[in-house]
């Protein structure tokens, strides 16, 4: 096939870049009742297509954003467009579009390059996990919790392990896990992504950006990258899914070790496991304690003690995995 005959059969699959009056359109001019969740980048809106029965989550990026907003939508679209998994949102188009707007700039008005970036993608009625997880929220009971674990793991594995090359997500928090209607999780929320070559395992970076309590220690304090940073951001999932107990980190505590710490001392016991789920029966309770285990395993302050996340899946699974044969308390970085 020649360059050109391939760049036209990858034109073929990219979503269709929409024009910035039907983003308005189909949102109600992004109307506050139509907001569906905030990200680190921008809000997600209810969009209706004009046939009206159909939904799409829209997400708008900050207006005038600048250059890092755009390499941010730069990274999802081309991060996106080619992952097809059950666990991973589904890109559906976008629109990415300049205009021209007047602003008071020093007492003057001037016209300046606004840029409108929105992301469209499949609408899942369920929400983002946050809006599900905690114990003032609806209560999700545990085979639900434990599903939603196994699904988001089983999309980390095909990021991971099933491309050309790792894609380290970056993102990993309750906000970008969407959940479809029958509570199958989704991975979404790509502006972080990185995409690894075959052979590299880790890069590193100066712009550390996240949510605290879920960033690594060597990416908070070093900038350091890897396959690991989403394992350790995966760990504090797990552990709020199955505590269904926030974490609050504080500036002071921006890798979350309290939380970690508590989690340890109040569930190392099979009595404190069945002290808290007292409804279950053995094999919810083991269920449970499998999943304490893979999340106190994954936010090991040192990242060689983490898992891989072929060895969680493997636990998950029921099959005895070495690498959590042993868990320590996570040590503090």
């Amino acid at each position: 096939m020649s360059s050109l005959q391939s760049q036209q059969s990858l034109a073929s699959t990219l979503p269709t870049n929409l024009p910035a009056t039907f983003m308005k359109e189909i949102t109600g001019d992004f109307a506050p009742e139509r907001e569906l969740g905030r990200s680190v980048f921008g809000i997600v809106y209810m969009g209706v297509l004009p046939e009206g029965d159909r939904l799409i989550a829209v997400k708008r990026l900050a207006e005038n954003s600048s250059v890092s907003a755009g390499k941010t939508f730069e990274t999802e679209v081309t991060n996106l467009m080619a992952l097809k998994h059950e666990n991973v949102v589904e890109l559906v188009s976008f629109c990415h579009e300049s205009q021209k707007k007047v602003v008071q700039h020093n007492g003057r008005y001037v016209i300046v390059d606004v840029i409108e970036s929105c992301l469209c993608y499949k609408y899942l009625p369920n929400g983002s996990l946050d809006k599900h997880l905690y114990a003032d929220t609806t209560p999700i009971n545990w085979y639900t919790r434990f599903n939603i674990i196994k699904g988001i793991c089983q999309g980390l594995h095909f990021l991971h392990k099933e491309l050309d090359g790792p894609l380290v997500h970056m993102n990993l928090v309750p906000s970008s896990i969407w959940l479809d209607d029958n509570w199958v999780p989704k991975i979404a929320d790509f502006g972080l992504s990185r995409l690894f070559g075959q052979e590299q395992t880790r890069m590193y970076t100066v712009n550390v950006k996240g949510h605290n309590g879920y960033m690594a220690p060597e990416y908070l304090y070093r900038g350091e990258i890897s396959t690991m940073s989403d394992i350790y951001s995966l760990g504090m999932l797990i552990l709020e899914i199955t505590t269904g107990e926030k974490n609050c980190a504080v500036p002071e505590d921006r890798s979350a070790r309290k939380f970690v710490d508590n989690v340890h001392q109040n569930l190392k016991t099979d009595e404190q496991i069945i002290y808290k789920y007292p409804s279950l029966d053995p094999n919810g309770l083991q269920q449970v304690k499998a999943c304490i285990v893979i999340g106190l395993k994954c936010v090991e302050a040192e990242r060689s003690k983490r898992p891989s996340i072929a060895d969680i899946v493997d636990k998950l699974n029921g099959k005895r995995v070495e690498i959590f044969e042993q868990v320590s308390p996570s040590q503090h970085p």
